[in-house]
Parts: C-alpha cells; sequence; structure tokens
C-alpha cells in the first residue's frame, strides 16, 4: 500500500506521462497492464498509484521502492522482452518525464471547532 510520510527509506518517483486526450485511456490501459503483469512482481515494488487529469493530457504515477537499488534493478530490465512491448508501446503514444522524488512535508486536516472535544 502507498505509505506517504517523511523520513522514509523509500524510493519515490512520481513520473509524468503527456499524451493527446484521444490516447490517454490507452495509456492507462497499458501502465495498469504492464504493473499488475510485470512491475509488481519485480523484488523492492512497494506500490504504484495512477493518476489522471481532467483534461486528457496527463497521467501521472506515483511509485514506491524499498531503496533506490531496487529501482534500478528494475531500471535494468527495460529491455526483458516480456517488458518491451509495453514501453515501445507507451513511448509511440506518450512523452515520459520520471522525477525521483523526496517527501518533505506531510499535512493533515487541522481540527475544526466540532472536531475539538469538550470537557463535560
Amino acid at each position: 500500500m502507498t505509505t506517504i510520510a517523511e523520513n522514509t527509506d523509500l524510493a519515490t518517483f512520481i513520473n509524468v506521462f503527456t499524451v493527446e486526450p484521444s490516447n490517454q485511456q490507452a495509456l492507462l490501459d497499458l501502465l495498469v497492464d504492464a504493473t499488475e503483469t510485470h512491475v509488481r512482481r519485480i523484488p523492492g515494488f512497494v506500490s504504484a498509484a495512477l493518476h489522471r487529469s481532467v483534461d486528457g493530457t496527463r497521467v501521472t504515477m506515483y511509485a514506491q521502492w524499498q531503496s533506490l537499488a531496487h529501482y534500478q534493478d528494475y531500471q535494468s530490465t527495460l529491455s526483458d522482452p516480456g517488458r518491451t512491448p509495453y514501453v515501445e508501446k507507451v513511448l509511440a503514444i506518450a512523452r515520459f518525464e520520471p522525477a525521483r522524488q523526496e517527501v518533505v512535508k506531510v499535512f493533515a486536516a487541522a481540527a475544526t471547532p466540532s472536531q475539538v472535544e469538550r470537557p463535560s
């Protein structure tokens, strides 16, 4: 399960794909299929969450790995015959901008007066 927390050893990547609106669903389908059939079985994979922009022009994947070394091992499998078709199909319809990120601060909602317990 995805965990967003400060000061963890997780390697977090926010990958933004730019796509024509007519290809957004096809890109989502490719990413879901690739993640379900290959990526989630790779040692060190923790979680991923897919997001789509409402204007249809972007897909964002928030992915977590146990460590940077696990992610680098995963990257070395990009030429794996099982993954190659996914990579080629994704790159045919989208630009891909991966970026390793670090969680700086996590915020939760502040208690409102109705949520604050009052002594009787």
